[in-house]
């Protein structure tokens, strides 16, 4: 798999598009100044509990109230209480956990009115941005994401990431970390520790435990709330936790934000500087790597497939929901169940991306096309989970119903991305919206391709707009060349005013209007 990044910066944020061959897969914006984000570490005080929900409200500095629910608070929450206490009043002997005493954990399914009260002071980290009318979702369970570790407070429990699936090097690890780990931290070992040496990840372990300690600090006579650690920006987040050999390009059009990229990409992974390149055409760079085109084709209630068949997907109150349609040109063979088959896994694989695309969370019930054999059925869940392993996101697929509905839930931690790829209509002045004109020859191809190769029309004649009509002609290198370079037939180019910009019509030797 080939990855790249394109980063586009701009006075009112970053864009970051995370292409992974060839396409679109991630889309991020990371506005400026934004106060509260997924990671950033908070000292804050308890507002208000709320037993019947087994959990409390927090102030964060927030206008919305955070939330802290009993199974967010980890099982070494008085040990952190103590820890917080002790650094605000000035008592901790050290800024590390060297020499602290630990306290019991708390019971797995307590009360949480038995062990925080309103006013007390806590560490916090954000779980989930603020999402509509809700406040951020909390952890007290910190954590602190490292290049090849998780370093987790008041822990001594080491684990290895699943991933890796060598016994061996599970062990290895394992062995490594167990040896050189601080007391009183826990430590998580990442999918890209594996085949890393000992150095390494010391290293790595060492660069968290500074940031503890810097948090610390930060507690000493502090005024609550504050925060008290940010998270890394999503651009460096994103290369923190992917970046491996597949990464082969990574674009930025902003000269500060490409040094900061090219010096962080130099300590966790120097053979891969070279692959930092700065954009400076006046063309943007959103537009140079067909990252637009991805955007306004891939969002919208309708997606398009290349088979012809569609993807209907609406969001509604409680959940997602997707529907699979065939469309009118699907003719792989006369099989019903092996056409539906064949649409069916070319809808997951869109689908898949769409989910990371949008980041669409909660509940999403997928309508495939019917399937009546329980090994296609068993088929196309297995795909769909092969699909989704590379979402980072926790996730979970149950297999289909008996009705062909597929049922997935994804994590949601922030709002999901809704871009309006429509554009104001040329006729209307802005009444009303069309769909974007850098689609429109790609769909007309798309139709031509259809007609000349599946139902093999002669003498066909293509009805547009002037406008579209001076476009194809125009030039010796025209499309209408193309076309007749690439199926050998010549493709009559009329036009008619009164059809709107986008609008077309195909017609046959007879002059019939052919129906799409």
């Amino acid at each position: 798999m080939n990855r790249e990044l394109i980063i586009s910066s701009t006075s009112t944020g970053v864009d970051i598009a995370l292409i992974e061959d060839g396409a679109l897969v991630e889309l991020h914006h990371e506005a400026t100044d934004v106060p509260f984000q997924v990671g950033d570490v908070f000292a804050a005080r308890i507002k208000k509990p709320a037993p019947s929900m087994n959990a409390v409200f927090v102030d964060i500095g927030s206008d919305k109230d955070a939330f802290l629910h009993y199974t967010d608070l980890g099982p070494q929450l008085q040990s952190l209480k103590k820890y917080v206490a002790a650094a605000i009043n000035g008592k901790l002997a050290a800024l590390n956990l060297q020499g602290f005493q630990l306290e019991a954990d708390i019971i797995k399914n307590g009360k949480i009115t038995d062990v925080l009260g309103k006013r007390d002071a806590l560490l916090v980290q954000i779980n989930k941005e603020p999402i509509g009318a809700k406040g951020s979702r909390l952890s007290s369970d910190i954590t602190l994401a490292g290049r090849y570790i998780v370093l987790t407070p008041f822990s001594n429990v080491v684990a290895v990431s699943k991933k890796i699936k060598e016994d061996a090097e599970r062990k290895r690890l394992q062995k490594i970390v167990e040896s050189i780990k601080p007391a009183n931290f826990g430590v998580i070992v990442r999918t890209a520790a594996e085949g890393r040496k000992v150095n390494e990840i010391h290293e790595d372990i060492n660069a968290q435990v500074a940031r503890w300690e810097g948090v610390t600090k930060m507690l000493r006579n502090a005024n609550l709330p504050i925060k008290v650690m940010s998270e890394l920006s999503k651009t460096v987040g994103i290369l923190r936790d992917l970046l491996n050999e597949s990464f082969n390009r990574i674009v930025v059009n902003d000269k500060e934000m490409y040094a900061e990229i090219k010096n962080f990409i130099k300590e966790i992974a120097p053979e891969k500087e070279k692959i930092v390149m700065l954009h400076t055409n006046n063309t943007p760079v959103f537009d140079q790597y067909k990252v637009t085109k991805q955007i306004k084709s891939s969002f919208g209630k309708n997606v398009s497939l290349s088979s012809g068949a569609y993807l209907v997907i609406e969001p509604t109150e409680a959940m997602h929901v997707i529907d699979v349609n065939s469309g009118n040109k699907m003719t792989v063979t006369g099989n019903q169940e092996l056409n539906a088959l064949t649409i069916n896994l070319e809808a997951a694989n869109e689908i898949a991306r769409q989910l990371r695309l949008r980041d669409i969370g909660g509940i999403i019930v997928i309508d495939f096309i019917d399937l009546k054999d329980p090994a296609n059925k068993k088929m196309l869940y297995r795909r769909m989970c092969e699909l989704m392993e590379n979402d980072r996101s926790r996730h979970t697929i149950l297999p289909l119903s008996k009705f062909n509905v597929m049922q997935i839930t994804r994590e949601r931690t922030k709002e999901p991305v809704d871009v309006n790829v429509g554009e104001l209509c040329p006729t209307c002045k802005g009444l009303g919206k069309v769909k974007s004109t850098m689609l429109l020859v790609e769909e007309i191809e798309g139709h031509l391709s259809y007609l000349l190769n599946e139902l093999d029309n002669q003498n066909l004649r293509l009805v547009v707009h002037p406008f579209v009509e001076a476009y194809l002609k125009k030039g010796i290198q025209s499309r209408q060349w193309h076309w007749f370079w690439q199926y050998k037939k010549w493709i009559h180019v009329n036009s008619d005013s009164n059809l709107s910009l986008t609008d077309y019509r195909f017609y046959d030797s007879h002059n019939e209007d052919i129906k799409l």
